[in-house]
């Protein structure tokens, strides 16, 4: 609805006209989840599978997908050029380093979002010994960035940090 409430009868800058589009081919694509393409910028210790890219079903400007870090495991230290990336647990507990020596670290578990900015050196691990990770990524850009850093060792001793955001202070919701 426009700014004064009224209807308009046109479309907007950038929208297609009505009847130029034909939306059963350039429309909603449900990809199965049978048909994930594990075809993408790996990390050593995770299993990455590509949804929604540029490729599969024309998107330009987000990548999605499933992320897997079997029980126990974790990867190698990376970053994601200038995107930014969110990742939403499914199951499994994430434990997540990240900093210069990957000195931080906060934990995640089923229904947490985690967000990663760009350029941060991260390291996912999966904190459970016994169950995987599994997890759903979005990327803001249509392919997937993995730049994997050798080098670099965390800290004996991370430094905890609490998921906090400007909303959520420390000590309640």
């Amino acid at each position: 609805m426009p700014h004064d409430g009224v209807p308009h009868d046109h479309h907007h800058d950038g929208a297609p006209a009505p009847g130029t589009v034909d939306w059963k081919t350039h429309g909603v694509k449900v990809i199965p989840a049978s048909s994930l393409d594990t075809n993408t910028a790996q990390t050593p210790g995770m299993n990455r599978a590509a949804a929604i890219n540029l490729a599969r079903v024309g998107a330009q400007k987000i990548w999605a997908g499933t992320v897997h870090i079997h029980a126990g495991a974790k990867t190698g230290v990376h970053h994601h050029g200038e995107l930014e990336s969110v990742i939403y647990v499914l199951n499994g507990k994430a434990r997540m380093r990240w900093g210069e020596n990957l000195e931080y670290v906060a934990e995640a578990g089923p229904g947490d979002f985690i967000f990663v900015p760009p350029y941060v050196p991260h390291q996912e691990i999966n904190a459970s010994d016994e169950e995987t990770l599994e997890c759903v990524l979005v990327r803001s850009d249509n392919e997937a960035v993995v730049v994997n850093i050798a080098g670099v060792q965390p800290v004996e001793k991370p430094e905890e940090v609490l998921w906090i955001d400007p909303i959520h202070k420390k000590g309640g919701m």
